[in-house]
């Protein structure tokens, strides 16, 4: 009876660590964590470490911090899609170079995001349905980073320093337009403006 207890005490424990609603599993030999729709407010801490595939989507997480997933070195696919990420931290993916070949970003709320954030990354990205600002910097970022197959043309302008490009997707969009050199070309035309402005 004391045996029984003990065990029922450790399986209790065992699944007491981890968060509400997220429950791990093998799907085609590869370690799976699943916490879709289980409420999160942020990435779950106690996430084993050899997780291969992480399932964090539908859930109301609104920013990944610096060094979020640091302890899964073995993960190949990360999920967050249909969440409310509107920041990423510089540094939210690091330890993830070596072995992440997918990341799922899309249907959140992520309006710009710096090209450092995925440096070094060499997953898959899929950026689709957010309400991004079509600028330079996003030009940037999706020269940086390779695009999920088929999600290229859900990146649509949900606004943008030009009125005509609101939505439109933005790879259409930067066919005709780059974003970096009409910036740079304002801040030119701006220099030479004060410079006059001194010499007058």
């Amino acid at each position: 009876f004391l045996l029984l207890l003990l065990l029922l005490g450790s399986c209790l424990h065992s699944a007491a660590a981890f968060p509400k609603g997220c429950y791990p599993s093998e799907e085609e030999g590869l370690k799976t964590f699943r916490c879709s729709n289980a409420q999160l407010t942020e990435v779950p801490r106690d996430i084993p470490n050899d997780t291969n595939k992480l399932y964090l989507d539908s859930n109301q997480i609104p920013f990944l911090p610096r060094d979020a997933f640091r302890d899964l070195p073995l993960l190949l696919e990360l999920d967050l899609s249909h969440n409310a990420i509107a920041r990423i931290e510089s540094g939210a993916f690091q330890g993830l170079a070596e072995h992440l070949h997918s990341l799922d970003l899309s249907s959140n709320r992520l309006v710009s995001v710096s090209k450092d954030t995925f440096s070094s990354l060499k997953a898959k990205v899929n950026l689709s349905n957010n309400p991004w600002l079509c600028d330079c910097r996003l030009q940037e970022l999706i020269r940086a980073v390779e695009l999920a197959a088929d999600s290229s043309g859900g990146i649509v302008c949900d606004s943008s320093t030009q009125e005509e490009h609101i939505g439109k997707a933005f790879l259409q969009v930067i066919a005709d337009t780059d974003f970096c050199n009409v910036y740079k070309k304002t801040t030119d035309i701006a220099m030479l403006v004060t410079m006059f402005g001194w010499f007058a």
